[in-house]
């Protein structure tokens, strides 16, 4: 089972941008927390909680002690340090979330750091320019416009005098998103033109705009939020969301729609049936010209959902041969600290008064398991130990029991934001020659798993905290899944992606 890690959705001070599945502040749409009514109150709250939350991770976050990241503590000083040096300007429910942000980002862990819990209606007005932005691999470009304002595919060159790149750095990736990993330049970057009330960055005044070859600089006229804003902003980094599902946008081309792996009760139900529908029918997919997996929007979830799917595909036990050689050596930590040790239990006692009994006896399991490592004053419990040395390497060949081999190209849409069980995802689909990436970068992940949260003292915040790291992970903390195919186009919509897909198959002819 692969709980929680940060699936929960946070917006974006309630608004425009998916969050990509990461820990970032937020407001709350409900939440009814005394605010500081003083300069100072919000001051004393914002260090309070600062603090707290550096000493909550140090004490249970399974970094403390983890020998292969022996940077954690200098990232854990760096983020409670450059909090602090913005705590005496905290006015208001504006600046803590900022000064919050900015522990995340100096954190540098998407799956750890803090959350707030304002409520929405103490958020600034938000305000924008006329025109939306996206990245697109090499640059900024308008992706729509108000009359008057830059034209569509205007490219971004420079605002107030600095390279547009670094005015992103500035603005935006000091405060949310990671500007190492290439997929969160997709899904960050159009938040330059975006003023959620960050007292502690500039908006741009002045940009200039390349056009046709031609360059002009224009003045930023900053307005209040409208509908433009939010029916542009829904599609301008990753097009539209499709429902999932199998449809035939054309005959002998199948596209699986897999927006989340986070279903409702009817969606899965939807994936349940056309896993079974290819599981019976393998021929439909055996005899496409292709097949499209469409991961657009998807945060994260269950990695259920994407496996049962492969083993439909490409066969359950070829698939779980190809997982077990890809990352043979992997260990599972769970950090034994009191906190998380009694979150465990207390889990598996909610879970039984639930009537949910696996789910119950898992964090049971867990749970007293990590309670054995307290009591011997170990900081891990070790799940998965590593198979013994002269154990044979797993073959994966063939074997007479698999079905067919499915030889029909597979493409995966991937976005700026695939994080978390979208990256299992995507472990599980490349591990086959015929599975083309296409779209962008996706995010990263650490190896910190299975996040609980902690409220602060103020009651304003609270602190996110994983319970469990991966040891010999083949995918590495940070790394991150680059397309085959960069999708570059200004739209992305999938009558684009189908355009792409079509190209490919001329060329594979």
């Amino acid at each position: 089972m692969k709980a929680l890690s940060c699936r929960f959705k946070y917006t974006m001070l309630m608004t425009v941008f998916a969050a990509a599945g990461l820990c970032s502040s937020a407001y709350s749409q409900t939440n009814n927390v005394s605010l500081p009514d003083t300069a100072a109150g919000w001051v004393k709250a914002v260090r309070q909680d600062i603090n707290e939350a550096y000493q909550l991770t140090l004490d249970n976050h399974p970094g403390t002690y983890d020998k292969h990241n022996p940077d954690f503590k200098k990232n854990l000083d760096l983020a409670r340090d450059n909090a602090l040096a913005l705590a005496d300007q905290v006015k208001d429910a504006a600046a803590y979330t900022a000064v919050m942000d900015r522990f995340n980002v100096s954190l540098h862990d998407g799956h750890a750091g803090v959350r707030t819990s304002i409520p929405a209606t103490t958020a600034p007005a938000i305000r924008w320019p006329g025109f939306i932005t996206a990245w697109r691999g090499n640059g900024l470009y308008v992706y729509a416009a108000e009359d008057g304002k830059p034209g569509a595919g205007s490219e971004v060159i420079s605002c107030d005098g600095k390279p547009v790149r670094q005015k992103i750095e500035d603005n935006v990736f000091s405060y949310k998103g990671r500007s190492d990993e290439a997929g969160h330049w997709w899904v960050y970057s159009g938040e330059l033109f975006i003023d959620n009330g960050n007292p502690f960055v500039h908006a741009p005044q002045s940009c200039q705009f390349k056009h046709q070859g031609q360059i002009t600089t224009q003045k930023i006229e900053w307005q209040a939020r409208n509908d433009n804003l939010a029916n542009w902003a829904k599609s301008a980094y990753v097009g539209e969301k499709l429902p999932v599902g199998i449809t035939e946008p054309r005959k002998n081309l199948l596209w699986v729609a897999m927006p989340t792996f986070q279903p409702n009760a009817a969606e899965q139900k939807i994936y349940d049936d056309m896993t079974q529908d290819i599981t019976e029918h393998r021929e439909r997919a055996l005899n496409a010209d292709a097949i499209v997996i469409d991961l657009r929007h998807n945060q994260g979830g269950s990695s259920a959902w994407s496996k049962q799917f492969a083993y439909a595909l490409w066969g359950k036990d070829r698939v779980t041969r190809q997982l077990n050689a890809y990352s043979p050596n992997t260990e599972v930590w769970w950090r034994a600290s009191p906190d998380n040790t009694r979150h465990m239990l207390d889990m598996a006692e909610r879970l039984a008064k639930e009537n949910r009994s696996d789910m119950a006896a898992w964090a049971k399991r867990h749970g007293e398991n990590m309670q054995a490592a307290l009591v011997k004053k170990e900081n891990f419990y070790i799940q998965q130990s590593k198979p013994p040395a002269d154990k044979p390497a797993v073959n994966i060949t063939d074997l007479p029991t698999d079905p067919p081999v499915l030889k029909t190209p597979v493409y995966v849409i991937v976005a700026g934001n695939c994080a978390s069980a979208c990256l299992d995802a995507l472990d599980v689909f490349t591990r086959f020659g015929n599975t083309t990436l296409i779209g962008a970068p996706s995010a990263a992940d650490s190896t910190y798993m299975e996040v609980r949260m902690q409220p602060l003292p103020s009651g304003l915040a609270r602190v996110v905290i994983p319970t469990k790291v991966y040891v010999n992970r083949q995918r590495a903390a940070g790394q991150v899944y680059q397309p085959a195919i960069t999708a570059t186009d200004l739209v992305w919509s999938a009558s684009n992606f189908l355009k792409i897909v079509e190209q490919d198959l001329v060329k594979r002819k």
